[in-house]
């Protein structure tokens, strides 16, 4: 999958009445791009778009008018309200005040990979004003990454796509249930395992995306995440993050490097990333790590 971008888009992002903030742009995300912006109000029509349209409500309440091809239903969204609409649909639409959003746009390969072996695909729904909160704080965490633009953060990135793909595909779609009830998925093998430790002990300093975790072990990435968590009860950037914290406080104990040298071939964006990553996983901050040996 390639990068997407505002050309991917419905063409929102490229009003004179939107005022981006940050965007994912790049980062090399795969199958997905993120945007958070003040909205003036407006009325356009725009034809369909390659990919999926997810938009978070920060603030309102606030009257929404859509449709296709005429404005036919209105809803009044409150914060943390969605408005979601599927790919390769045309959208007639309406904002009564100004609002501050978050734009995430999915490919449609994203939405059906997160089905996982399914040999069923599906369509996202029109849905506006409702709510989910597990997709508001997935959508607000993937924000928060884009705003703090950390290199090491990619595997984390891309389990939060993950589990946005996931949802809108089990929740807001045609499928619309829940899935049944599976046997407990089958972990990594000892071979797959050691392929992908060893694969982030070698780039322990590098984005690391799932795609590349996925591939090495030939597993599709919605596989690999269930499988990785199965076998160690952690997703995988969590358990890469551990990774990090132990060879950095390694080296505190045991080097005479530079903290900022440190934190840097630990993938942390810089020494002060690494300090309250420390403070908040080991209770201590690199010098004090260093002070114990």
């Amino acid at each position: 999958m390639q990068e997407l971008g505002v050309q991917d888009t419905l063409g929102i992002l490229s009003q004179p009445w939107v005022r981006p903030a940050r965007t994912s742009a790049g980062l090399g995300w795969q199958g997905l791009y993120l945007s958070t912006q003040a909205e003036r109000p407006y009325r356009n029509a725009f034809d369909g778009a390659r990919s999926h349209l997810l938009i978070l409500h920060l603030d309102g309440p606030v009257t929404v008018r859509r449709g296709r091809r005429g404005l036919t239903d209105t809803r009044r969204v409150p914060p943390g309200g969605l408005f979601l609409h599927p790919a390769d649909t045309a959208l007639d639409v309406e904002l009564s005040d100004r609002l501050h959003t978050v734009h995430v746009y999915l490919s449609e390969e994203s939405l059906q990979q997160a089905l996982g072996e399914s040999d069923r695909t599906v369509r996202l729904t029109e849905e506006f004003g409702v709510t989910d909160p597990l997709l508001e704080q997935t959508v607000l965490a993937l924000d928060s990454v884009v705003r703090d633009r950390q290199p090491g953060s990619r595997t984390y990135a891309d389990q939060l796509a993950l589990t946005i793909a996931a949802q809108l595909a089990w929740r807001h779609s045609d499928r619309h249930r829940a899935p049944a009830a599976t046997a407990r998925p089958a972990g990594l093998t000892d071979r797959q395992f050691t392929v992908v430790r060893e694969l982030m002990d070698a780039r322990l300093s590098d984005p690391l995306p799932l795609e590349e975790l996925a591939a090495a072990v030939g597993l599709s990435v919605s596989q690999f995440a269930r499988a990785f968590k199965a076998r160690t009860g952690q997703p995988p950037h969590r358990y890469l993050m551990r990774l990090r914290v132990e060879q950095a406080a390694r080296l505190l104990r045991t080097s005479t490097l530079p903290i900022a040298q440190i934190a840097a071939g630990c993938g942390f964006s810089h020494q002060e990333h690494l300090t309250r990553v420390l403070r908040a996983q080991l209770g201590s901050t690199p010098a004090e790590l260093r002070q114990r040996g």
